[in-house]
């Protein structure tokens, strides 16, 4: 099939039409004939999303810096143009070369969201490869996954033929080199399994078996392969001030998500949020120097003609050089002429200073982020502000000028009760009395909007015993809060779907057997599940009474220390014996310090030194 002659004819009927052609300013063109592995990196959403993924554009030019591999894009066709390729017969295709993707070696997907897991199989359909790993013979591409997702890679083990866990910018590099050699060699593909098993950091699913109890729960992880691991360590970048990043960054034609240039300051965190996988799963904090920062920021400018520059990290203002960074920043973009962005602030005085001085009198909106309405949670949860902290954060921000305030809080935390989700309305109140205090009539057009997320718990995370709230119970918790805000003036409340976030719940801690019902909802007809207008909550709980899955089993249910879990062979850096000891200070409401002020022993530091960390053991 010539697929350049069908694609013309498609793009004049569908919506967005350069989401599809490629060839923008950046990409890499390639003599096939001089490649020797081709690798599709497939993000499994949109364009827009997925060009505003900084890790797509590292993995893109760390594999085609390389002579003999070739990393080529493949994004999820939005619903007109997957109704008009499957039509016409047209398979998904890579932007680059316009190559079907089965033709490729490998087929890369990042797992950044449990709601996306249903496109991975879409694409994979509309690309004419079978879903699972069973029925996909030697002539197929090999079907890898990485991304945070990937620590619980169980509720896709029968899909993926390779798992990558942790930084995988090396270790990519490595698996298309090792899959090079061994096309040479002509062997199977479980020959190279057999010999990737042994690389830190790459997980072969098929050599591992899970055997259950009579109850569900796991009773042993089998090894079917006596050589492969006990326990799969993630790879960890130790320096990533020497770690290959884009300085070319592609430009997209259209508008995406985040039209901006983007450099990764530090790697990690060192706050320690019992509920927050990312704080776990990329420790250590690693950083990278002020100058390489400075450098970076500067050539990516230069060669993209953005009009944006923003600092990527969990936590911006925690870099070790934040107000140095942060001067020099502001003064390269006001001689480039373009804004600065940096988010996750933490929010002191110099943060405000430099906020006023990005912003002037433009004052957007500013975003803190309490988590949860009482002190005593907060403590639970290790978001270690007081009343204080926030009060004063906002007083500033007030007295400097800002109308629009946005709260982030979650609902479901572990040990909530409804004096905790009266205190989210009470800060609601004093910080619209606040307002009052310092603007008087003349701050009417004041706004706070109160944004609950719900709680979902987390492999690897100090809560990954915790069970879920119901959808009953959230949907409860919701309206309660609802009813509160009526009666509140200038407050705008919003909270997420219930039912996408059980399902979250689902496959964050699911094992094997929700692969059945995962395939089953594709075969129904779920698809970008993550977006609003497009979920069917009807045809998910068909897909799970047809396969026989209890949800609550999964979601709801509270698990105990004994218990195997899916993901125990996944080896995050972080010791269990540490998430079991922050789960217990969680249940009497004690704190433990930001390991900045010294090692917390949580056991990543064993492997690789923590810059960050103050002592080690």
């Amino acid at each position: 099939m010539n697929i350049d002659s069908n694609l013309n004819k498609l793009l004049k009927i569908v919506e967005k039409p350069a989401r599809y052609i490629g060839g923008e300013f950046n990409s890499v063109k390639k003599n096939l004939e001089k490649v020797k592995t081709r690798f599709g990196f497939a993000f499994p959403d949109t364009y827009e999303i997925g060009m505003s993924f900084l890790g797509l554009q590292i993995l893109y030019g760390v594999l085609n810096r390389e002579d003999d591999i070739y990393c080529e894009r493949i994004f999820a066709p939005a619903l007109d143009m997957e109704a008009e390729m499957r039509k016409s017969g047209l398979p998904l295709f890579t932007l680059e070369s316009k190559t079907p993707i089965k033709d490729l070696d490998i087929v890369g997907f990042t797992l950044q969201y449990e709601m996306s897991y249903t496109n991975i199989l879409n694409m994979l359909d509309l690309g004419g490869i079978p879903l699972t790993k069973q029925e996909r013979g030697e002539d197929y591409p090999i079907i890898v996954a990485g991304g945070p997702c990937a620590f619980n890679p169980e509720p896709l083990a029968d899909i993926f033929d390779i798992v990558v866990i942790g930084d995988g910018e090396e270790l990519i590099v490595t698996l298309c080199k090792k899959h090079a050699e061994w096309k040479k060699s002509g062997k199977n593909k479980e020959e190279l399994y057999k010999e990737l098993c042994h690389i830190e950091g790459i997980y072969i699913p098929s050599f591992y078996e899970p055997e259950y109890n009579p109850d569900g729960t796991i009773k042993n992880i089998k090894k079917l392969y006596k050589e492969a691991p006990d326990s799969i360590k993630k790879a960890i970048i130790s320096n990533i001030d020497d770690a290959f990043f884009p300085e070319n960054a592609i430009v997209p034609f259209i508008e995406v998500i985040h039209d901006r240039s983007v450099v990764e300051t530090f790697r990690g965190c060192t706050r320690g949020c019992r509920f927050c996988q990312a704080g776990m799963i990329y420790r250590p904090v690693r950083e990278r120097s002020k100058e390489t920062i400075e450098t970076l920021a500067k050539k990516m400018l230069e060669n993209s003609g953005h009009e944006e520059l923003s600092l990527l990290s969990l936590s911006t203002s925690d870099y070790s050089q934040f107000e140095e960074l942060a001067t020099s920043l502001m003064k390269m973009c006001k001689e480039h002429n373009v804004s600065l962005s940096l988010p996750s602030l933490r929010l002191d005085s110099f943060s405000f200073k430099v906020l006023q001085e990005i912003q002037g009198y433009k004052k957007s909106g500013l975003t803190f982020a309490p988590e949860a309405g009482s002190q005593r949670l907060r403590n639970v949860v290790n978001k270690n502000i007081t009343e204080e902290n926030i009060y004063s954060s906002i007083e500033q921000a007030l007295e400097l000028g800002w109308s629009n305030l946005k709260l982030y809080f979650m609902v479901g935390l572990p040990t909530e009760t409804l004096d905790d989700l009266d205190g989210i309305v009470e800060i609601a109140k004093n910080v619209v009395d606040l307002n009052y205090k310092i603007n008087g009539r003349k701050g009417g057009r004041f706004n706070v909007t109160i944004s609950v997320s719900s709680f979902v718990p987390k492999a690897h995370t100090p809560f990954q015993w915790h069970g879920q709230d119901t959808a009953k119970e959230f949907r409860k918790k919701h309206m309660h809060l609802k009813d509160k805000f009526k009666s509140i003036r200038g407050v705008t409340f919003a909270y997420h779907r219930t039912d996408t976030t059980i399902l979250e719940a689902v496959f964050a801690r699911g094992d094997r057997n929700v692969t059945k019902p995962l395939i089953e909802a594709f075969k129904l007809g779920c698809s970008f599940d993550g977006w609003s207008e497009h979920f069917n909550n009807d045809l998910w709980l068909k897909a799970f009474e047809m396969t026989g899955t209890d949800v609550n089993f999964y979601a709801s249910r509270e698990r105990n220390y004994d218990e195997i879990l899916p993901w125990d062979h996944i080896d995050s850096g972080v010791l269990k014996e540490f998430l079991i000891k922050e789960n217990e200070k969680a249940k009497v409401e004690t704190l433990t310090d930001d390991c900045r002020l010294g090692c917390v022993d949580c056991g990543v530091s064993k492997r690789v030194k923590c810059e960050m960390g103050g002592s080690h053991a």
